[in-house]
């Protein structure tokens, strides 16, 4: 790695520090870039949309209210709002008041939400196996889920988002 200047943050970690944060900065990027490329060009999906339906698939009912969806995909309660308001517009899902709270706005997955997420989830498959999970072994993957797993954790307690509601 090149001389580091003073006033960069990388300057503030220890050699170790500084490229374990560089190399997951240039992946995280990197990998989000390649991610969003593939959804658009392949099925008219930003990553962002890929995200919403993903999270919605991991409630039983396929609906979240706003503030929980904003929680499970790390946004701020605003940006949720305006992007499904986009998404309903397209028809991949569907908002509403909640019954139990007409100030609480709840999201549901339309039928051509989650067939629209059955198209593209192959090909998205492919492309973070072929871009991230080849690179790994078998025993190298299980270790890194096991360090994302304690970092997600650490975000959890030392981060500014409630816990989401899946996570004990």
């Amino acid at each position: 790695m090149a001389e580091i200047a003073p006033e960069s943050p990388f300057a503030l970690l220890s050699e170790d520090e500084r490229r374990a944060w560089f190399a997951y900065m240039k992946v995280h990027l990197r990998l989000r870039y390649e991610m969003n490329r593939q959804l658009r060009a392949d099925h008219g999906l930003s990553l962002a949309d890929f995200d919403v339906l993903v999270a919605l698939t991991s409630d039983e009912d396929a609906t979240l209210s706003v503030s929980d969806l904003a929680v499970r995909i790390g946004w701020e309660r605003s940006r949720v709002s305006h992007h499904v308001r986009r998404m309903a517009a397209r028809g991949l899902v569907h908002t509403s008041s909640s019954a139990e709270d007409k100030r609480v706005t709840v999201v549901a997955l339309t039928a051509a939400g989650r067939e629209t997420l059955a198209a593209a989830s192959p090909s998205h498959v492919a492309l973070v196996r072929t871009m991230f999970l080849d690179a790994l072994d078998d025993r190298s993957t299980g270790e890194f889920a096991e360090w994302f797993e304690k970092i997600y954790d650490s975000l959890i307690t030392h981060g500014t988002l409630p816990r989401p509601v899946d996570h004990p």
